[in-house]
């Protein structure tokens, strides 16, 4: 006999790329009763594994609510529920296009979050508020860059999740909101959106087209596999400190360009003809290298899936789900 639900989780933003695993991977509790969130209706298996869990059916509920526009209706949800926990993946995270609109960045990671805390500081249900945050907010990561680091964004989006972050801890220190924040680094895996590097770079090798470097790919990154990061959220909602911030990253980062030619390797193709270098994005970033030290010995979490063996399993779904991801865009489309 499965144990009874003690916790009722609530997911914002469980259609992401990022909300999905995290729902999933949460549906292997059976103490957990789960409701995601996201604006948009549910994502198919292509893109999400959720409904693909045994125990989706039976604990796992879907909620179509836009933040921005349906925030009331979100808050009478939450009054009437009264999850225990929330975790918020809900952001507008793209960053070359947060140039063009800032205010929709902020609109979604700021606004619409600022009356949401304001609502729920007044409340006595919720235990635990778990803020996915962006190491983003540093600008350029060199050395050892630890959670207390100062903020430097270089984009509106850095900006707008600083300012995010910074209304959290306000209201940590006013009224005790129970917050955690996770900064986790280049999150990567199967079911990717498809105009991110790298499903974008096994899509172009398998139509014969060349993959634009920007900047030539010299950007480091700290590339990571989606249940890693899955994992360290899991721990950080359950077992974390109120008040404090991870990191959850890899040991070491990777230029984009070697990250490629890793790509171009296992599928058996030279890195020069499947690549040609274009111009660097405006406030792109030298490195995004970061310290998870405070994860690692919190919760002995540690990443345990190969950088080789999670391009392997991305180059594998792309071609298992080729014919349907053909008729998918490849470019981000914003919306407001």
């Amino acid at each position: 006999m499965s144990r009874p639900e003690t916790r009722h989780v609530v997911v914002l933003g469980a259609n992401s790329f990022s909300g999905q695993d995290f729902v999933n991977l949460m549906l292997d509790d059976p103490e957990c009763r789960i409701t995601g969130i996201s604006r948009s209706p549910e994502k198919s298996s292509l893109f999400s594994r959720i409904r693909q869990h045994p125990s989706a059916e039976e604990r796992y509920e879907f909620l179509q609510i836009d933040l921005n526009t349906e925030i009331d209706r979100l808050l009478a949800f939450f009054d009437e529920q009264r999850p225990t926990h929330i975790v918020n993946f809900a952001a507008q995270s793209e960053v070359a296009p947060s140039w063009q609109h800032p205010e929709h960045w902020y609109q979604t990671n700021c606004v619409a979050l600022a009356r949401m805390l304001n609502h729920l500081r007044q409340q006595s249900y919720l235990e635990r508020f778990l803020q996915v945050s962006s190491p983003e907010i540093y600008g350029t990561c060199e050395g050892i860059v630890r959670e207390d680091a100062p903020a430097n964004p270089s984009t509106p989006y850095a900006a707008s999740k600083a300012a995010a972050d910074a209304l959290l801890d306000v209201y940590t220190r006013q009224y005790g909101f129970p917050v955690l924040k996770v900064r986790a680094t280049n999150v990567y895996g199967p079911r990717q959106q498809l105009f991110k590097i790298i499903p974008r770079s096994v899509v172009y090798i398998l139509g014969d087209r060349r993959i634009p470097l920007h900047g030539g790919g010299h950007a480091v990154k700290s590339y990571i596999h989606i249940r890693d990061v899955s994992r360290g959220e899991r721990d950080i909602l359950l077992r974390g400190e109120i008040g404090q911030t991870y990191h959850l990253s890899p040991d070491k980062g990777v230029a984009v360009r070697d990250v490629v030619a890793t790509i171009a390797e296992l599928m058996e193709r030279r890195f020069e003809d499947v690549t040609e270098v274009v111009d660097e994005r405006p406030g792109q970033d030298a490195a995004y290298v970061i310290d998870s030290t405070r994860a690692r010995d919190a919760f002995g979490w540690s990443p345990e899936i190969t950088l080789s063996e999670g391009l392997a399993e991305v180059i594998a779904w792309v071609k298992e789900h080729r014919d349907e991801i053909e008729q998918q865009p490849l470019n981000y489309i914003h919306r407001a």
